[in-house]
């Protein structure tokens, strides 16, 4: 049986973290997983920007609560729901996911979780595993499930190529030129079609 595994944020949502930085007027908040491959890394460089702007969770939630699906995302996944279970892993967190899988139609989330303080600040945050994204695929397939895995980022290219196909969707150029063997596709109809016929 298969199952198909796709990421988030730039797949079927708008990056939350370019959206928050768009929100607050603050551009350094734009980096994202497509710019920094070392998550660890990234997740530290938000949180010193946060406390050195007075910002927390309430900010980022308002900020999120006003972010729609991409145009086609929720077609998309609709169709795609009819043919094969589908599990989106995402290195977003469960404060951060739970409004946008409402708009989603509830897709099944595996995600990380942020420690907040009892005044709303970020303190950390913690995986639900190391490697999230690979480690659930190879317990999924551990379980008899042959995966299909898609994403955009650097964080994205475990899960792909530890799957029976995979596929980047709307990645940057230098991700895509980085890893020529991995089908690069730009639009719903044509990820729908790839996948389809992977299955």
């Amino acid at each position: 049986m298969e199952l198909v595994c796709l990421d988030l944020e730039g797949v079927l949502v708008p990056e939350i973290w370019i959206a928050f930085a768009e929100k607050t007027g603050i551009p350094e908040f734009k980096r994202t997983t497509r710019d920094e491959p070392d998550y660890d890394k990234l997740m530290h460089y938000r949180m010193d920007l946060l406390d050195k702007h007075g910002l927390g969770l309430n900010e980022i939630t308002d900020a999120i609560s006003r972010i729609e699906p991409l145009i086609g995302a929720h077609e998309f996944l609709d169709k795609l729901r009819e043919r094969t279970q589908v599990m989106i892993l995402s290195d977003t967190f469960d404060q951060f996911g739970r409004p946008l899988m409402r708009k989603l139609n509830w897709p099944t989330l595996f995600c990380n979780s942020l420690l907040v303080d009892e005044k709303g600040h970020i303190t950390g945050y913690k995986l639900r595993c190391p490697h999230t994204k690979l480690t659930t695929v190879r317990a999924l397939q551990s379980c008899g499930f042959e995966t299909i895995a898609a994403g955009d980022s650097f964080n994205d290219l475990e899960m792909i190529r530890a799957s029976k196909a995979g596929f980047l969707f709307r990645s940057t150029p230098a991700i895509k030129a980085a890893n020529p063997d991995i089908p690069a596709l730009d639009t719903y109809d044509e990820f729908l079609a790839a996948i389809f016929e992977a299955l």
